[in-house]
Order: C-alpha cells, then structure tokens, then sequence
C-alpha cells in the first residue's frame, strides 16, 4: 500500500476560501427581513439561501480539491459528487426551515447550527469518497477534531448571524461560517493519508479534473452573481423608509376609521391581513418576532415585542410577563395559586397567558378595575 505525496496550489486554496465567504454572505443576506415577506416568497428565498449556503460549501471543496496534487493520475466519481452537494443543501435547508418556520430559541440556533455543522462533515467525506484511481484513510483524531471544529464553529456563526439580524452580524456570521468550512477541510485533508488505489468501483460515470473544473467554476459564478445582488441591499439607504412617518403615519399606526384601536400588521396564508387591536387577546414573543392572538386563530406579527409594547400598551394592554401582552377586556377570568398567575380567555383549545410573580398585583388590579368598569 503506498501513500502518495501530496501538495496544493496556492492559488485555489485562497480561492476556496473566497467562494466559502461569497456563499456564507450570499445565503445569510438572502434570509434577511423574511418576516415581511410574503409565504412563497419567503419560501423561495430559504430555498435559494439553501442552495447558496450548500453549495458554496461543495464548491469550496472542490475548488480546493482541484488544486490537490499527486503523483498520479485520479477521477471523481459524478453520481457520488452529486450526491455530496444534494446532501449540503438539503442539510442547510432543514436547518434554514427550523430557523424561520418554528420558535426562533437560543436551543433552536444553536440546533441549526449544529445541522449545518454535520452538512459540512457529511459533505467533505462523502465528496471524498468519490475519488477514484486512489483512496482517502482518515485516522480518528482527524475525524474527531474536524468534526468537533464543523459543528462548534457553524454554532458560532448562526448564534452571531441570528441573534441580531443586523447588517453587521450578518457579516460576522459569514466569516465565522467560511472559517467553519474552510477549517473543516483543511483540518480533515491534513490528517488525511491518499493511497494509490488501480481497481476503480465505479457508482456513477468517471469525472476528470477538467470536467469538475468547469462545473465548479460555473456554480461560483452563480454565487458570486446572487452575491452581487444581494450586496446591492446593503447599499441602498433606508432614507425612504425613514420619511414615511415624517409625512403621514403608517397604516399599521393609525386607528381606523371607527376608532377599534391600532391595525395590526400580521401574515395569513402568505398575505399580509391588519388585525384591529380590540380584537387581539394576547400577543406571544416568538424570537425576534410577535405571535398574534384572536379568538379564532393565531397569526404571525413582524413587530418584536418591544415594538407591540410600544404600540399597544398605550391602548390599554397590559403586559402580564416579558413575553406577553393581553387585551384585558378580552381575559373572561383571572386565576392565581400562590405566586402564579394566568389569564384565561374564551375560545376553544384557546392557551391562557401566564402573570410573572412581579406583576400578579398590578394585574389582578387593573383586571379588576376592568371588570368594575364593564359592570357600571
């Protein structure tokens, strides 16, 4: 069994990192303000996010790859290196989908980060075990190493880019995720040992460099294009967006026109729907974001829940916990045991709003007084 000697060309390892920070920036600037958008197009951007996030990670292997020398002759096997990219994608996509469709937590962060993390892992050696006319054999350390440094830095990254969702966090999140996958590789390739392997066990039809070369170099121009694009709303001011309140307030501000209190922006089968305050119950924080709650559904609300604390409780909500606010003309009953509190509302299968111990006082008061109010 003799191992081959190996060494790498300079310029396609600085390359590979290249098309690593493009991709990590490309699909985290594509996942920006999805709150607002409509459901296709927010499934459309995962989508593409996905794809850029994936296969930015088989695109800088195999940049990297293809600046691998040996002695020999060696192949790529197509069906394997395909299958290598579809599993990256599909990977980050589950992990993008748990991020924007569920409860956006600090577990659930570092959850997808942790998927990512193994999409790097099953990418690079299932990439590698396409390799032909020669053999890949890893030692455990490597394994063991590369894949803690996968998963602990691709945590760091989505912990940075989605706790904030700022431009700037953005940003750090890329670096963090193109060190992720550029470590990866290098870490596994360096504690890897190539051996020469003449039987071929082909899967799937024989790739040369060239051929691989040209498939590569096509899909990094498609990133470094949806790259461009996005980078364009980086730069574009959010002037426009300043000037709406100083000439006339928003729609989402402003009462209507029989006076039930604040419209509420909210989302309903992908269409953005307003919601009159007088028929909210309660209002859940859910990430970054808002949960709305009326008597016959639940409906998804952009506003963070300072902003819906800023907006509604000058209409008469109170704040019951960090993560709630009620319409107290809506709570049919209060209840308390001992230092615990909950708001009970009508309607079927309808979840009660707990009452922090800090509050139970200043709740049960004004719950009262409503009451009192409502009778007179």
């Amino acid at each position: 069994m003799e191992i081959l000697s190996v060494s790498h060309s300079g310029f396609l390892v600085a390359m590979s990192c290249v098309v690593a920070l493009v991709a990590g920036f490309t699909g985290l600037s594509l996942t920006r303000d999805l709150s607002k958008k409509p459901l296709f197009q927010k499934k459309a951007s995962i989508a593409l996010a996905a794809v850029a996030l994936g296969g930015g990670i088989w695109a800088m292997h195999f940049v990297a790859m293809l600046g691998l020398k040996m002695p020999i002759p060696f192949y790529y096997d197509a069906a394997i290196t395909l299958v290598s990219a579809l599993c990256a994608i599909l990977l980050v996509g589950a992990a993008l989908i748990l991020l924007h469709f569920t409860e956006r937590t600090p577990v659930m962060i570092a959850a997808a980060g942790a998927i990512v993390g193994v999409g790097v892992l099953v990418m690079h050696y299932i990439g590698m075990a396409g390799l032909e006319m020669c053999r890949a054999t890893y030692t455990v350390p490597g394994v063991v190493f590369s894949s803690v440094v996968a998963i602990g830095l691709c945590m760091l990254a989505f912990w940075i880019a989605y706790g904030q969702r700022t431009k700037r966090n953005i940003v750090l999140g890329t670096i963090c995720f193109a060190i992720a996958v550029c470590s990866v590789h290098f870490l596994a390739v360096s504690g890897t040992r190539f051996v020469a392997e003449p039987s071929v066990a082909e899967f799937g039809p024989a790739m040369s460099n060239e051929t691989l070369a040209l498939g590569v170099i096509f899909f990094s121009f498609v990133i470094f294009g949806a790259c461009l694009w996005v980078s364009v709303t980086y730069l574009v001011p959010a002037e426009a967006a300043s000037r709406a309140p100083e000439n006339q307030p928003t729609a989402a501000a402003v009462p209507n026109a029989r006076g039930h209190g604040l419209q509420i922006p909210c989302e309903r089968d992908g269409a953005k729907v307003f919601i009159r305050s007088d028929d909210v119950l309660f209002v859940r924080a859910d990430g970054h974001y808002t949960q709305i709650y009326t008597g016959s559904e639940r409906l998804f609300c952009a506003w963070p829940v300072t902003e819906a604390c800023k907006r509604l409780l000058p209409v008469g909500f109170l704040q019951t916990h960090r993560s709630y606010l009620v319409n107290p003309a809506r709570v049919s009953r209060f209840e308390r045991t001992k230092d615990k509190g909950r708001c009970i509302f009508e309607g079927d299968g309808m979840p009660p709003a707990p009452v922090s111990r800090s509050k139970l006082k200043l709740i049960q008061d004004a719950l009262t007084l409503q009451a009192g109010a409502i009778g007179a």
